[in-house]
């Protein structure tokens, strides 16, 4: 198993928006996310600390601005904390190993599929198209990704 981290270089590496978002808590503007409308098969991993975070078989169109997926590809890399900001009680998710600000998680998502909806900023992302799964050391997920068509 790779080692996934945080690291100085990882960070300084970061957008200043990357940086606000999963350094800060930020919330990236709805919509405006490089990912939102990616519909290519692939894999998401942390910015910060590339560990896998959800697989674009998982991906739904939930209509709320932000990449929404239905669970992580691995859940022990998606803690759960609670969030009583903005005067709202929402459950905050963050990369287990990165420590970054992911986005939140909600009970509204397809109901045949869990129910959840996870809403995730593009900021805190990495997208690994299918076709690099193997080569970037992420082999292991292929079977959590569709094909392509």
């Amino acid at each position: 198993m790779k080692n996934y981290a945080k690291s100085a270089d990882a960070i300084a590496r970061l957008t200043p928006e990357q940086y606000r978002v999963t350094q800060q808590s930020g919330t990236e503007h709805p919509g405006t996310g490089e990912y939102l409308d990616n519909h290519e098969p692939g894999l998401y991993v942390d910015i910060v600390s590339g560990e896998p975070l959800f697989a674009s078989t998982d991906k739904f169109e939930s209509g709320c601005g932000w990449p929404s997926f239905t669970k992580p590809v691995e859940p022990a890399n998606v803690a759960e904390l609670r969030d009583a900001t903005f005067g709202m009680i929402r459950t905050e998710v963050r990369s287990a190993h990165g420590d970054s600000h992911l986005g939140h998680v909600f009970e509204d998502g397809p109901a045949d599929r869990g129910g959840l909806r996870y809403c995730i900023n593009s900021a805190s992302l990495r997208f690994i198209h299918r076709d690099d799964m193997e080569a970037e050391g992420y082999g292991a997920y292929l079977d959590q990704v569709e094909a392509p068509r």
